[in-house]
Parts: C-alpha cells; sequence; structure tokens
C-alpha cells in the first residue's frame, strides 16, 4: 500500500515538473513586449513656421513745439481721441535774456532813425509844396521815411515773438501745440512745468504727444534665414496675440527685408504685414503676437506619424519596421522610406510605404531582452 502511494506522488511530481517546463517554453516563446501598428493614411500637410514680433500702429505721428518754453498746460490725456486741430498743449515762452536785450535795442534804434528821418521828411514835404525841392529829391527822401517805418515795425515783431513768441501778440499761433493727424494719443511724454526745445535742423526737438491711428495695424517679427527663402509678398497670415486668448486676426505680408541682423549667432530678417482689425477686439500698440504662416502645403499625400520614425545611427536615413504577417505575430523587417515636409505631428511619405503596410510604433523605453545583455557583453569581450 505504502508503495502505491509512493508512486503516486512520485508521478504527480513528475507531471507537475513536465507541465512548469512546457509552460515556461511556451511563456519564453513569446514576445516580452507587444508593439501597436499604425498604416499609413492620406492627408493633407502643411509646413508651417511662427514668426515672434508685436502690432504696432501702421504710421506714428510725434507732434513737436515750434518755439523753445516750459509746458503751462496740458489738455489731453493718453489714450484720447483727436482729430486734426485739436489742442493738446500750451508753450509759455521763457525769452533769452541776451536775445530779449538785442531785439531791445534794435526797436530804441529803429525808433530813433525813424523820428530822425520824420523830422528831415516833414521839412522837405513843407519845401515841396512851395515848389522849392524837386519831385526827384523828395521822392528820395519819401523811400527812406518808408524803409524808417518799416525797419520799426520789423524790430517790434521779432521783440514780440522773442518775448512772447508770437509776432501779434498773442502766442497761440506757436505756443499752442495741436493734433496734426486723426487718432489716438499713445504718449505723453512731458508734464506740465517741463522744459521743452523746438524743432530746427540741428535738433529733433521735444516730443510733446505721439498719436497713430489704431484702425491701422501691422505685424512687426523676425524670421530665421532658413525659413525667409521661402516667404513671398501676399502670403497669408494667421496673427495670435498674447494679450487676447482665443483669437486669430488675419494678416497679409507686405514687406520682407532685403538684409538679416545677426542675432545670438543666427540671421534674422525682418518682416511686415498688414493686419484686419476685428471690430470686436480692441488692439493696443506694442501688443507682442506671434504670426503663423504657411512655407509648403501639398494635398492627399501619403502621410504616417512622425513617432514612427526611426534613423540609421551611421547613415541618418530614415526607416521604419513593417509588420510580416499578422499583427498578433510581432515578426518585422526593417524599410527604409523617402520622406517630403513635415508639420510636426505627420510627415509626408514619399517612397517605401503603402496605405496597406501596417508600421510598427517604437517603444523607446523598451528593455533590453537577456540574449542581447549576452550578445553586447560577448562584444565587449
Amino acid at each position: 500500500m505504502n508503495k502505491i502511494v509512493k508512486y503516486i506522488l512520485i508521478g504527480l511530481l513528475v507531471l507537475g515538473a513536465l507541465w512548469a517546463a512546457v509552460f515556461f517554453i511556451k511563456s519564453n516563446s513569446k514576445s516580452s513586449i507587444t508593439y501597436e501598428t499604425h498604416k499609413p493614411f492620406i492627408s493633407n500637410i502643411e509646413k508651417k513656421t511662427v514668426a515672434t514680433g508685436k502690432v504696432v500702429p501702421e504710421d506714428e505721428v510725434e507732434i513737436k513745439p515750434q518755439i523753445s518754453g516750459i509746458i503751462e498746460k496740458i489738455y489731453m490725456e493718453e489714450g484720447s481721441k483727436v482729430k486734426a486741430g485739436d489742442l493738446i498743449a500750451v508753450i509759455k515762452v521763457v525769452p533769452n535774456d541776451q536775445s530779449l536785450n538785442q531785439a531791445q535795442g534794435r526797436v530804441s534804434n529803429a525808433r530813433i532813425a525813424l523820428n530822425n528821418i520824420k523830422i528831415e521828411y516833414n521839412r522837405n514835404k513843407a519845401l515841396f509844396d512851395k515848389g522849392v525841392i524837386s519831385s526827384q529829391d523828395f521822392n528820395n527822401l519819401q523811400l527812406q521815411y518808408d524803409q524808417a517805418v518799416q525797419e520799426l515795425k520789423n524790430a517790434q515783431a521779432d521783440y514780440q515773438i522773442i518775448r512772447v513768441g508770437s509776432a501779434g501778440g498773442s502766442s497761440s499761433a506757436n505756443t499752442n501745440i495741436r493734433a496734426t493727424v486723426d487718432g489716438t494719443i499713445l504718449e505723453i511724454p512731458v508734464e506740465e512745468g517741463d522744459q521743452v526745445i523746438q524743432s530746427n535742423n540741428f535738433n529733433d526737438g521735444t516730443t510733446i504727444a505721439t498719436i497713430a491711428d489704431l484702425g491701422k495695424m501691422i505685424f512687426e517679427g523676425k524670421v530665421d534665414e532658413g525659413e525667409v527663402g521661402k516667404l513671398t509678398v501676399g502670403t497669408p497670415l494667421k496673427i495670435s496675440l498674447g494679450a487676447v486668448e482665443d483669437k486669430e486676426l488675419d494678416a497679409r505680408l507686405r514687406f520682407i527685408a532685403p538684409k538679416g541682423i545677426e542675432e545670438t549667432g543666427a540671421v534674422q530678417f525682418k518682416i511686415e504685414g498688414d493686419v484686419e482689425i476685428n471690430d470686436s477686439i480692441f488692439i493696443r500698440a506694442g501688443y507682442s503676437a506671434n504670426a503663423s504662416m504657411i512655407l509648403e502645403k501639398k494635398d492627399s499625400v501619403l502621410v504616417i506619424s512622425e513617432a514612427l520614425l526611426q534613423f540609421d545611427k551611421k547613415t541618418d536615413k530614415p526607416y521604419v519596421e513593417i509588420a510580416l504577417g499578422s499583427p498578433e505575430e510581432q515578426k518585422f523587417e526593417r524599410r527604409d522610406v523617402e520622406i517630403g515636409i513635415s508639420d510636426g505631428v505627420n510627415v509626408e511619405i514619399i517612397s517605401g510605404l503603402t496605405e496597406d503596410d501596417l508600421v510598427k510604433q517604437w517603444n523607446k523605453t523598451e528593455p533590453i531582452k537577456q540574449g542581447d545583455e549576452e550578445e553586447e557583453g560577448e562584444t565587449e569581450e
């Protein structure tokens, strides 16, 4: 009886060992990782680039004074809408003492000269009326008298200009700073009491205000030299503003700089685009913006996800792995492909694949198999 139990136990142990061996063999014969596969598909693909920059008014006009002095009163604020001729500020003239003294001296000299010629004129006029002197002599004296009168007027006018800023005694012509165009006041960089300098041939003068039409805006940005050659004037742009979320403005490229500027080791080219203003969005001058533009576009081409591509370490040529048989068999072979443009997600396949192929999705976190470790160890030895 004991022998029978003993044989039964031995048989059970043998069967258990055989089952464990079969399970181990089957489990090791299967791949430890199951790869997903994807088919190429037909789609449209666009290669885009993004230029960073800002949205600014097309024209900004700087209002400068015609005379030096001190800001007496400012009537407008930044952000105010103005029309041409609206009063922005008033300047109080502070005359130069030396110039004022010279002007006073000129007036005095002109008055003295006029009084002297007036006496001579009156005396000769009486003689002319009696027929004592000739008409030619009297006309010469008349001319001297008229010139003396005009000289006095000129001296007085210069004195008034130096003293109050206007020859007529009213300084409104030069001291009233008015808008020269319709628009919005972007900036008033001066305050009441500040000294200002007139604009002339030797000095730009002090800017009293900057005015621009916010209804005419342009995008100013820069693109890399590797992409500027693919741009053409008239290319559509999509403008996204950093300060306005979920809104895009249409624009059209109008200018590409003929000369690049080197910045941090890369050559950048300035571009400009006319922005179509949407009345529902208030655009402030200087908003940071990104302009998206299409460099190249292809319709109805064969594409795959760019994540499916692999690159040969030696030649850097792209390839994929194609499933042999059914995906469940997990058998793959390498196939070189020729790629075209990419939009950052999908890439065009020019040759090497068809729509029926199943492309292996490469798992970059795949663990190294034991056999691979042994092969690597042997290589090192």
